[in-house]
């Protein structure tokens, strides 16, 4: 499992099943997939779009998936060991 991986199983609001959607991370209790709300952003459209748009996520767990993704990609990689003399 991937460092991404890892990280979103610490986010309370979403979840990964095998047996749902192939496996794609879903808004937890729903068949809502996370990627929905991305791309949803990415075409130019609002949170408030989103949510007028796709019943299932609450704005709470909307904004806790951008929170979430934000500390992501402000979390630092860890340096890699240097090479031994």
């Amino acid at each position: 499992m991937g460092k991404t991986e890892d990280y979103w199983q610490k986010c309370p609001v979403v979840e990964r099943d095998p047996e749902r959607l192939s496996g794609a991370l879903v808004f937890r209790g729903t068949r809502m997939p996370v990627a929905a709300l991305f791309e949803t952003l990415r075409d130019g459209d609002t949170v408030d779009d989103f949510m007028e748009w796709f019943e299932g996520p609450s704005r709470a767990e909307v904004e806790a998936v951008l929170e979430h993704a934000i500390n992501d990609m402000q979390t630092p990689l860890p340096r890699p060991a240097s090479p031994s003399p």
